[in-house]
């Protein structure tokens, strides 16, 4: 029965996926990845703070790395990127499944905007 409630929940909670995948997350974008970060009770605000601040750190190396002549991302970078949604997948598996479904459909998506010089600068404003 709980199995059936949270498959519900997740059908409503994104949108209608295709018939041959009706468990498929829809890929996030990073717009509504944060705000269903923010606006999710699976995580308490000093561990929201937290990971905020990961993320900002993640954001500023991709900065940095952007402003100098080799525009790809090392391994070092992408290990970080994975260590940090392996972080907030766990955080989230128990108290909020639909999200973390989203997210991990996502990863790749993400990924690609953050390893591309010009899909990160039209994505991600800011220093």
């Amino acid at each position: 029965m709980a199995g059936a409630a949270a498959a519900q929940t997740r059908q409503s909670v994104s949108s209608p996926a295709p018939a041959s995948t009706p468990n498929a997350s829809p890929t996030l974008n990073l717009a509504d990845l944060e705000q269903r970060l923010r606006e999710t009770r699976a995580i308490g605000i000093f561990t929201k703070l937290s990971l905020k601040n990961q993320v900002d750190d993640l954001l500023n190396a991709f900065r940095e790395l952007y402003r100098g002549p080799d525009k790809h991302p090392s391994a070092e970078l992408r290990q970080r990127y994975d260590l940090l949604l392996l972080k907030v997948l766990t955080l989230l598996q128990d108290g909020d499944p639909p999200l973390a479904a989203a997210i991990s459909s996502s990863r790749e998506a993400i990924w690609s905007i953050l390893a591309d010089p010009d899909k990160f600068r039209k994505n991600l404003k800011g220093p």
